[in-house]
């Protein structure tokens, strides 16, 4: 008996569509699925202020010191821990700062854990493990809005203090967090495979989440990746154009200040800026909370400091 289409998650349901993906020729599916791919950025797009309400939830619980954890099972997991393990090489935070779990641990990442969606019990009990606080943003995603690993997980983040978000493309799931992004993504061009445009749709809202509030926590500055880790060759050549445009200088200099600074864009171009050696710079950056637009900002205070002044002696 097939199940009615009105008790099903919108991912679940077949599309309605003169013909199936599968009768169509090579380039009917491409555009088939194109056409789907842009339904999703659409879906986005409609749901900007709730986004906009997690990203500030994120932001802040940053500046507290707090973290952003992302928990899912199957695409939507990986896609949680694809954005987390993102971050420490693109905004130069730490590994701890922004967290995925995935429902059957790392196994997951490659192999299909089968149950692990609906184990409540190991969803709190990876949660537990985190020991979440009022400081966290605890962010859950489940194309469904319905998966038990999910809202377990959830529900325990709730219970030590911590903020709660989800993701999910079904509008009618019900309030299990205290913001909702429930996209409205629809049935999918192939009935329940929800890697694909709910899939694509939820990596937007994790890419505008995590980039959105690393920018906010002033973590990113006039559009530059000023944390990034400049860990191999091609890294360090981005680096060096980084700082030649913050600096306006030849890409050689930014290399030169990259060097003395000891890899660190947001030193490098704080002496390039200020005149500033490597160390009295680095002391500015530690001043400042790691924030390159404060460190500018009070630098220039920082250097006509008298020994009286209340800050301390010069430097």
């Amino acid at each position: 008996m097939v199940e009615p289409a009105g008790s099903l998650p919108p991912t679940e349901r077949h599309a309605d569509r003169a013909t199936p993906i599968d009768a169509l020729d090579v380039l009917g599916m491409v555009q088939a699925m194109h056409a789907a791919d842009l339904e999703a950025a659409v879906a986005v797009g409609a749901r900007a202020e709730r986004i906009a309400a997690v990203v500030e939830a994120a932001a802040q619980a940053l500046l507290h010191g707090g973290r952003l954890i992302y928990c899912g099972a199957g695409t939507s997991g990986r896609l949680g821990v694809l954005d987390a393990s993102e971050c420490p090489p693109t905004f130069g935070v730490s590994e701890d700062t922004v967290v995925g779990l995935i429902a059957g641990g790392e196994q997951a990442l490659r192999h299909s854990i089968e149950g692990a969606e609906d184990d409540e019990a190991l969803g709190a009990a990876d949660m537990a493990r985190l020991t979440p606080s009022a400081h966290d943003l605890v962010v859950g995603i489940a194309a469904s809005g319905t998966t038990p690993y999910v809202l377990a997980a959830l529900k325990e983040a709730r219970r030590h203090g911590a903020a709660t978000a989800l993701v999910c493309c079904n509008p009618d799931a019900p309030l299990v967090a205290d913001t909702m992004i429930a996209l409205d993504t629809g049935p999918e061009v192939l009935a329940g495979s929800t890697r694909l445009k709910a899939g694509t749709a939820t990596k937007m809202v994790l890419n505008m989440i995590s980039t959105a509030a690393m920018a906010r926590a002033g973590l990113v500055f006039e559009g530059c990746m000023v944390g990034m880790r400049p860990a191999n060759a091609k890294l360090k050549r981005r680096a060096a154009r980084i700082i030649a445009a913050l600096c306006e200088s030849g890409e050689s200099e930014g290399a030169g200040l990259l060097a003395k600074a000891g890899n660190d864009i947001r030193v490098a171009v704080l002496m390039g800026r200020l005149g500033l050696d490597a160390e009295r710079a680095k002391a500015a950056l530690e001043e400042a909370g790691g924030v390159l637009r404060d460190a500018l900002e009070a630098e220039p205070r920082g250097r006509t400091r008298t020994n009286t002044d209340e800050h301390g002696p010069a430097r």
